[in-house]
C-alpha cells in the first residue's frame, strides 16, 4: 500500500525517473536515452503512467510505451500497424493489427534518425484520426 500512496504523490515523470534509477543498468540508461529521444522529436509528449508501472508517452493519443524485461526494453507503438517503417525499426508484436514494437536487447544499436521520424509519424496519425472524430 505504501508503494501506490508515493505513486499517488508522485506525477508521471517521477515514477518514469524512479524507474530509471530502480533499474540501474543497461535498461534504465536505455530507457532513458529512448525517453530523450521521444522528447526530441516531440517536445509537447505528455508523460503518463498506466497499467501499474508503465511509463506511456502520449499526444493526441498513446504514441507508445516503453517496457523493461530482463532481456530486452520494448518500445511499443500503439498503432504501428497504421504505421510506415522504412528503415524496418519493428521487430515485435508483427502480427497484431494494430500495435508494432521495437525490442531492443543489451547492447542494441538505436537508429535515432528513424526513430525520430517513426515517433513524429506517430503523432501525426494521433492527430489525423482526433480530427476525424470531430
Amino acid at each position: 500500500m505504501a508503494k501506490s500512496a508515493a505513486q499517488k504523490t508522485r506525477s508521471p515523470s517521477q515514477l518514469i525517473d524512479a524507474r530509471i534509477e530502480e533499474l540501474g543498468d543497461w535498461r534504465g540508461r536505455l530507457l532513458a536515452r529512448l525517453r530523450a529521444l521521444i522528447k526530441q522529436a516531440d517536445p509537447d509528449v505528455v508523460e503518463e503512467w498506466k497499467w501499474r508501472g508503465v511509463p506511456v508517452w502520449s499526444h493526441a493519443g498513446i504514441i507508445c510505451t516503453g517496457e523493461t524485461y530482463k532481456a530486452v526494453v520494448k518500445m511499443t507503438f500503439a498503432k504501428g500497424a497504421s504505421l510506415a517503417d522504412p528503415s524496418k525499426l519493428f521487430n515485435s508484436s508483427l502480427e497484431g493489427n494494430a500495435r508494432r514494437a521495437i525490442d531492443f536487447p543489451e547492447g542494441a544499436k538505436v537508429n535515432e534518425k528513424a526513430l525520430k521520424t517513426l515517433i513524429r509519424a506517430a503523432v501525426t496519425l494521433n492527430e489525423a484520426k482526433g480530427k476525424a472524430k470531430r
